[in-house]
C-alpha cells in the first residue's frame, strides 16, 4: 500500500518545517512500522492531522487500531508519556507501552481505534462545549514524579520571543502583542497548582469512542495551570463567533460558563485566552495564512 501523506499534513509541515526531510522518509518509516507489528492497513485517515500520519489498521488478531507516525519536532515521545500516564482515563489508550527508544519505535504510536470521523464538534455548540469540558476535566491529574514534560512557562517563553519578533516586523501587531505579553507576565507571577495538561485541546481533538462516549486524542502535553488548557477551547468555532453580531458577548459568556463549570478563575482564563489567541494569530501571519490571522487577532481584540 502507498502511504501517501494527506495534503493537509504536507501543507502544514511545509509552513512550519520546510527543510525537514521527514516527509520524504515517511513511506519507508510507515512500511517498517506496519511490518514490525504485523499490522493490516485499511486506509490513511484523511484529512488527518497537521503534524502526523494516521493509519487505520488491524492487529494480527484482528483488533481495530490506529498507527500514528509523527516527526521528532511534534514531540511524539512526550505524547506517549502523557497517554501512558492517563492510562485511558479521558484519553485514547496506548496499545503498545514503553518509551520509544528503539529506532523502529521512535515517533510511532499504536493506539486504540476510536471513531475518527466523529468529533464532539459534530454536536450543537452548547452540547459540544459541555462534552469537551467534561473530557478535559478527566485529563487534569498530577504529573508523574520526575517528569520531563515542558512547562507552560517554558512553552510560552519560546512563543513570546516569536511574538516580539512578529511585532517588530509589523507595528500593527504591537498593541495586541504587548497586551498578551503583559497578561503572561502577570499570570506566571503567581501560578496556581500545576497539572498535566493536554496542551492543544479543542473540540476536534475529542472523538467518539466505545469505552466512553468521548475521548481526547493528539495531546501536546505540558505541565501548568488548568486555565491555560481551557483557553484554547474558548475560541473554538472562531469563524462563527466573528461572523455573529453578538460574537464578543458570546465569547465573554463562554469564558464565564467554562470557568464556572471547571472551577477555573475567570480572569486567569481570559488572560490565557488572550495570550494564546494573539500567539496563534501572529504565527498564522508569519506562515502566510492571513485570513486565519485576521480572525484570531479580531477575536483577541474582544478580550
Amino acid at each position: 500500500m502507498a502511504f501517501e501523506p494527506p495534503r493537509r499534513l504536507v501543507r502544514a509541515l511545509g509552513e512550519t518545517a520546510p527543510d525537514d526531510d521527514w516527509l520524504e522518509r515517511l513511506p519507508g518509516l510507515a512500511r517498517q512500522a506496519v511490518a514490525l507489528r504485523e499490522l493490516t492497513v485499511e486506509r490513511v485517515q484523511v484529512p488527518g492531522g497537521r503534524s502526523s500520519l494516521v493509519l487505520l489498521v488491524r492487529t494480527a488478531d484482528g483488533t481495530p487500531a490506529v498507527l500514528k507516525l509523527a516527526p521528532p519536532r511534534a514531540r511524539p515521545e512526550s505524547e506517549r508519556a502523557a497517554l501512558a500516564h492517563w492510562a485511558g482515563r479521558g484519553a485514547v489508550q496506548l496499545l503498545e507501552g514503553g518509551p520509544g527508544t528503539e529506532p523502529e519505535s521512535e515517533g510511532v504510536l499504536l493506539l486504540e481505534r476510536l471513531h475518527p470521523d466523529v468529533s464532539v464538534r459534530s454536536l450543537p455548540e452548547a452540547k459540544a462545549l459541555l462534552e469537551a469540558a467534561g473530557t478535559l476535566r478527566r485529563l487534569w491529574v498530577e504529573p508523574p514524579a520526575g517528569h520531563s514534560f515542558e512547562t507552560v512557562a517554558e512553552r510560552t517563553g519560546r512563543q513570546a520571543e516569536a511574538m516580539r519578533a512578529g511585532a517588530e516586523r509589523d507595528a500593527e501587531l504591537a498593541p495586541l502583542v504587548d497586551a498578551a505579553l503583559a497578561a503572561r507576565t502577570e499570570l506566571l507571577a503567581a501560578p496556581p497548582e500545576e497539572r498535566l495538561l493536554h496542551g492543544t485541546f479543542r473540540q476536534s481533538k475529542v472523538l467518539a469512542a466505545d469505552r466512553l462516549p468521548w475521548l481526547a486524542v493528539g495531546p501536546d502535553p505540558v505541565v501548568g495551570e488548568t486555565a491555560f488548557d481551557l483557553a484554547r477551547l474558548v475560541r473554538d468555532r472562531v469563524e462563527d463567533l466573528i461572523a455573529s453580531p453578538s460574537g464578543a458577548a458570546t465569547t465573554r459568556r463562554r469564558i464565564r460558563r467554562l470557568a464556572e463549570s471547571l472551577e477555573v478563575d475567570q480572569e486567569r482564563l481570559r488572560g490565557w485566552t488572550l495570550f494564546r489567541a494573539v500567539e496563534s494569530g501572529v504565527r498564522a501571519r508569519r506562515v502566510g495564512r492571513p485570513r486565519d490571522a485576521e480572525l484570531l487577532l479580531e477575536f483577541a481584540a474582544w478580550l
